[in-house]
C-alpha cells in the first residue's frame, strides 16, 4: 500500500517497530525491498515505538514515536493506514457452550485433518489460524472435501507453506527461509543469483532483486526458494511443484527451461551451490526468541 499510494503521488512514511522490514523473511529481502522503496522516494522508521496519534488542524494526523537518537519524534500527514496484524473474532461464536476449544490466541484448534475437538465439526480458513491466505482457506476445503466424500486422508501437515509480497517486483516464497532451516538443524547448501545477470529481467527493464533456494546437503531435498523480481510469484511455482514431487534439486538444475525467460536461469543458479556458514548456523540456535 505504501509504494501504491506513493506512485498515486502521496508522500509516504511506513513506520516498523522492528530493525528491519518483513519480519518472517531472510535479511537480504528485507534489505532489497526496502532499498528499492526508498529509490522510490517512500521514508522509513524502523525501530519506531508509537506512543499515540492523535488528529492535527485541518484534519491532519501526527503519530508520536520513541525514535533512534537524532530523529524527529513525530511524523505528521493527511491520513494513517494501520496494519498492526488481525486477531480472530472466534469470541462471538460463544464456542464455550460447544466443546470446541480455542488456543491462547483465539484460534480454533483443529488436528491435521482440520477436525475440532468435537467430532464431526471442522474449523477451515482463516478461523483455525494455519495460513491465513486465500489458498490456504481454499486447500482447507479441499482436504476436508475429499477425506469426507472421497475416501482420501490428506492432511494439513502435508501443505509446503507459499505466498506471494506483491511488492513492485513481487516477492514468491516456497517452503522455509534460510534461518527456518538453520534452526531446524539442516546442513545448507544455498544458491543465489542477482535479476541484474538475467537477460528477461534487463529486457523488461526490471532488474531488482534476486533469486534464491535453499538446499538439504544430505538429501538433496530443495527446502526453500525465494524469487524477488520480476514475475517472482508465479515463477516460484516451477519451485513449489519441485518440492511437492520430493525430486532432489538436480531435476531442475539438469532441466531445459524455455528461452528467453528468468526461469531459465534458475539450472545455472543450481550448478553453482555453496554452503552455508556454519557459524551462522550457531548464531541463530543460540538467538533468544523476540517476546512482543
Amino acid at each position: 500500500f505504501g509504494q501504491m499510494f506513493r506512485r498515486f503521488g502521496s508522500r509516504v512514511t511506513i513506520i516498523e517497530r522492528s530493525d528491519r522490514l518483513i519480519g518472517r523473511e531472510d535479511p537480504e529481502i528485507s534489505e532489497s525491498i526496502l532499498n528499492f522503496l526508498q529509490e522510490e522516494g517512500i521514508e522509513f522508521r524502523l525501530k519506531a515505538e508509537c506512543i499515540s496519534a492523535e488528529k492535527e488542524e485541518h484534519d491532519g494526523v501526527v503519530v508520536l514515536l520513541e525514535c533512534a537518537k537524532g530523529e524527529s519524534p513525530k511524523v505528521s500527514g493527511s491520513h494513517l493506514l494501520l496494519a498492526v496484524g488481525r486477531t480472530p473474532n472466534t469470541d462471538l461464536l460463544h464456542l464455550d457452550n460447544t466443546g470446541i476449544g480455542v488456543n491462547d490466541k483465539g484460534y480454533i484448534k483443529v488436528n491435521d485433518q482440520l477436525e475440532t475437538e468435537v467430532p464431526g465439526i471442522f474449523a477451515l480458513g482463516d478461523c483455525n489460524g494455519l495460513g491465513a491466505f486465500t489458498h490456504t482457506a481454499y486447500n482447507d476445503f479441499e482436504i476436508v472435501y475429499e477425506n469426507l466424500f472421497e475416501g482420501k486422508s490428506r492432511k494439513v501437515s502435508d501443505r509446503i507453506q507459499t505466498y506471494g509480497l506483491f511488492v513492485d517486483p513481487p516477492l514468491g516464497r516456497a517452503g522455509m527461509t534460510r534461518k527456518e532451516a538453520l534452526k531446524k538443524g539442516y546442513s545448507l547448501l544455498e544458491a543465489k543469483r542477482d535479476m541484474s545477470r538475467i537477460a528477461r529481467a534487463k529486457e523488461k527493464g526490471e532488474t531488482r532483486g534476486f533469486m534464491s533456494a535453499i538446499i538439504d546437503a544430505d538429501t538433496h531435498q530443495i527446502l526453500g526458494a525465494a524469487v524477488l523480481g520480476v514475475g517472482g510469484d508465479e515463477i516460484i511455482s516451477g519451485f513449489l511443484n519441485a518440492m511437492y514431487a520430493g525430486t532432489g534439486y538436480e531435476v531442475i538444475r539438469d532441466s531445459v527451461q524455455v528461452h528467453p525467460t528468468v526461469s531459465e536461469l534458475i539450472p545455472t543458479m543450481l550448478e553453482n551451490l555453496e554452503p552455508v556458514d556454519q557459524k551462522e548456523a550457531n548464531e541463530t540456535k543460540s538467538r533468544k526468541p523476540k517476546l512482543y
